[in-house]
């Protein structure tokens, strides 16, 4: 619960999530793994089992752009979430919808 430091994240519903999420397996500041999580038909949502997993290499050329994006962005994301100097967990993900 809230008191043990647990966090609730509600978020609307992105009607694209039919087209799946880019998850980003990191491990500190390498990039380990890119899974892409697509729905089955008929579902809306990328969790739960009811969703077709392609995994990717780190160099895979249909993530360049947003990799890059992503590695470039890091040091922002902690300064933002005020964790500026501290060192990123061992592993860890980052998810695009």
């Amino acid at each position: 619960g809230k008191e043990a430091g647990g966090q609730l994240v509600d978020q609307r519903l992105l009607p694209r999530i039919v087209e799946g999420e880019v998850r980003m397996q990191m491990v500190k500041d390498t990039l380990f793994a890119i899974i892409h999580k697509k729905p089955t038909p008929g579902n809306m949502s990328a969790v739960g089992g009811i969703s077709d997993y392609t995994f990717y290499e780190p160099d895979a050329p249909e993530f360049k752009d947003l990799r890059a994006k992503f590695e470039g962005d890091i040091p922002a994301l902690m300064d933002a979430m005020g964790l500026a100097g501290e060192p990123l967990p061992i592993l860890w993900t980052g998810d695009f919808i």
